[in-house]
């Protein structure tokens, strides 16, 4: 946490910067490239969006990527549309900015864009080349799927977790999606049959959507509250089972997820 789902509430918020001028730019130089400041100052923000879990702004020079640790999150134009992430304090104190922001004219509520980290988890980048991520979590297909679990035997879980399979995915959602296509993540990308494929992708697609509206990646059936207890599930009353699958802690029915 965060994941796509945080990134693209974060994307939506920041769509208000879109045709402003950058202003002064202050930046951690230990999570960030020498010199980005003065590659910003001066350009225009033209877009902003995502990939994966990266939020990128561009202008008509470079690109300037976002990329959120576990306790990153960002503000715009001083309100954040995530106030609290679930593993992070909720305190929100200037030295654990990473980046501020100004826009030309500047704002009287502070930076206009400005991303808050204690941890020092996220990084920033400026042009990174991002075009080795797999398709979006949203738009993911079963041929997609098929074509990267080819000729590998590792967990599902893991396997959905690689970037370069599915851009976004992160732990708390690759849980959700294989608890709704009934698929256990101990099982070998190699033993999963089309319809499975099928199920996984289209729990990407509609599922996450769901999580999206309600809130983030702790908003679905496996809610952080849910993992903890690790008691029935929700959705047929089994036993839910908590374990380490390539040291990342996955939780599943034992009943409806084969």
């Amino acid at each position: 946490m965060p994941e796509g789902l945080e990134a693209e509430i974060w994307c939506r918020s920041a769509q208000s910067l879109i045709g402003r001028e950058i202003g002064p730019v202050w930046c951690d130089e230990r999570v960030a490239p020498v010199g980005l400041a003065d590659e910003l100052v001066g350009a225009v923000i033209r877009s902003v969006r995502r990939r994966g879990k990266v939020l990128l702004v561009g202008t008509e020079g470079p690109v300037l990527g976002l990329h959120f640790g576990m306790t990153g999150r960002l503000v715009v134009d001083g309100r954040s549309p995530i106030e609290r992430l679930q593993y992070a304090s909720g305190a929100d104190r200037k030295e654990w900015d990473r980046l501020r922001l100004e826009t030309v004219p500047m704002m009287r509520q502070g930076p206009a864009l400005r991303m808050n980290d204690p941890r020092r988890l996220g990084r920033i980048s400026l042009d990174r080349d991002l075009s080795r991520l797999g398709p979006d979590l949203f738009t993911v297909t079963a041929s997609e799927l098929a074509s990267a679990f080819k000729r590998r035997r590792i967990a599902v879980k893991t396997a959905l977790l690689d970037q370069h399979v599915v851009a976004g995915l992160g732990n708390l959602c690759a849980d959700e999606v294989l608890f709704w296509s009934g698929v256990a993540p101990t099982r070998s990308v190699d033993s999963l049959r089309e319809l499975e494929l099928e199920a996984i992708s289209a729990a990407c697609r509609e599922r996450l959507q769901i999580m999206l509206v309600a809130g983030g990646s702790t908003c679905g059936e496996l809610s952080p509250n849910v993992r903890a207890e690790a008691g029935s599930c929700p959705l047929d009353g089994g036993n839910l089972r908590r374990a380490s699958i390539n040291g990342r802690t996955a939780v599943w029915c034992e009943r409806h997820q084969q």
